[in-house]
């Protein structure tokens, strides 16, 4: 790989884009790919599956991955190589691979062998969990009109000011929104490929496919579902909590181990337990992810701080709050319903987390996921993964459940 001189963006002084000289042709990519499957194996046998390592791999096996797709979209021309570009560097720039942690953790749990043959195929796999996940995040984005993502500009920003930059004509913001959902939706092809040419056997392939297509079509419908509670101002918990259970615990965590499960061969008692405890935990990380929604540090989430409350979000600490305002406050209640969804100034975020606090619903919030992650532990220790498999699948759920905000 040759070595560049990167832009760099102004803040965080991160590399913001790559040109098409990080390629070195598909056939350098099927070069690699032997050593590469070496590279896991030092990575798997050396550390398990501690997450730094892990995501290194994930990493650049999608690098291998776009490699392999140089030729193809260069044959385009028009501007679509700067513009995938763009994309691939939003895949590669951050997050903490989670998907693709629980989905690796699920297959050793259930009997994979980090040193077998199926160790690479396998990695690859779990890593096109990944470009589902940069689907729903470019789109999501659009969807709640977010300006930033992990400190950058989100992807229909930066094209709709390239946009503005080139004085080209019509409006700015619909051609960046039209891009970004062009590449949210290739993202998502490009993660039916990278499975199809992972490397795993027929057999495998047949057993996770039914998992893969429930796992698309349940993050779709979650999304549904909270763009729907929004635009009917559905202020129950119930719905909220449907939200949290198919836009982020069924393909965060649940179909990821449920998906590495798969990939082994498990038999219907693990996957059971496997799906229990991911929807758990992955309910418990998304109450989590609420609690940073209001009171997250920009510097941390790389999002503005009451991000939720601005975009009107019906979350479960919302839900949470009105009910217990609607009981014993009604002034609250009318400051909460006024509030939400409305261009708060940060005083305004202020007085409506300084609300929500003072009622009771962060503790509320703080005692669920507690529940939520002792009844998930316990059916864990129960189940027949692999003693290693539940120290690790221990430890992520703790990571994903407690974060600083």
């Amino acid at each position: 790989m040759h070595p560049l001189r990167l832009r760099r963006h102004p803040v965080s002084g991160q590399p913001a884009s790559r040109t098409s000289a990080h390629y070195g042709g598909v056939d350098a990519c099927r070069r690699s790919r032997r050593t590469r499957e070496i590279s896991i194996l030092e990575a798997t046998l050396s550390v398990g599956t501690r997450p730094s390592a892990l995501a290194a791999e994930v990493e650049s096996a999608l690098r291998d991955f776009f490699t392999s797709r140089q030729d193809l979209v260069g044959a385009v021309g028009g501007g679509y190589r700067e513009a995938v570009t763009t994309l691939e560097d939003f895949v590669l720039r951050g997050g903490k691979r989670v998907r693709p942690a629980f989905a690796w953790t699920g297959w050793l749990g259930a009997g994979g062998d980090a040193r077998g043959p199926e160790a690479a195929p396998v990695l690859r796999a779990c890593s096109a969990l990944e470009l589902v996940q940069a689907c729903a995040l470019v789109h999501d984005d659009i969807i709640d009109a977010s300006t930033t993502r992990r400190g950058f500009p989100t992807v229909h920003v930066e094209f709709a000011e390239q946009h503005r930059t080139g004085r080209w004509s019509g409006d700015s913001a619909h051609f960046g929104e039209g891009v970004a959902i062009l590449l949210g939706d290739l993202a998502l092809a490009w993660a039916d490929d990278m499975i199809r040419e992972s490397g795993i056997t027929p057999d495998a392939s047949a057993r996770i496919s039914p998992v893969w297509s429930a796992m698309r079509t349940e993050v779709l419908g979650g999304q549904f579902l909270d763009i729907s509670n929004e635009a009917r101002a559905d202020e129950s918990i119930d719905a909220a909590m449907k939200v949290n259970r198919y836009k982020t615990a069924a393909y965060t965590i649940e179909r990821p181990l449920h998906l590495g499960a798969a990939l082994a061969g498990a038999d219907d008692t693990l996957v059971s337990a496997y799906r229990r405890f991911g929807t758990d935990i992955g309910i418990a990380f998304q109450l989590r992810d609420d609690l940073l929604g209001v009171f997250g540090d920009p510097a941390v989430t790389g999002k503005p701080s009451g991000d939720d409350l601005r975009a009107g979000k019906r979350t479960v600490l919302f839900a949470m709050s009105l009910q217990r305002a609607d009981a014993g406050d009604p002034a609250a209640a009318v400051l909460l319903r006024e509030g939400i969804g409305t261009d708060l100034s940060d005083s305004d975020v202020d007085t409506l987390r300084n609300t929500i606090t003072s009622l009771g619903a962060v503790a509320d919030v703080e005692k669920q996921i507690e529940d939520l992650v002792a009844n998930a532990l316990s059916t864990l220790e129960t189940s027949t993964a692999t003693t290693a498999a539940k120290q690790q699948l221990t430890e992520m759920a703790v990571a994903a459940t407690r974060r600083d905000y």
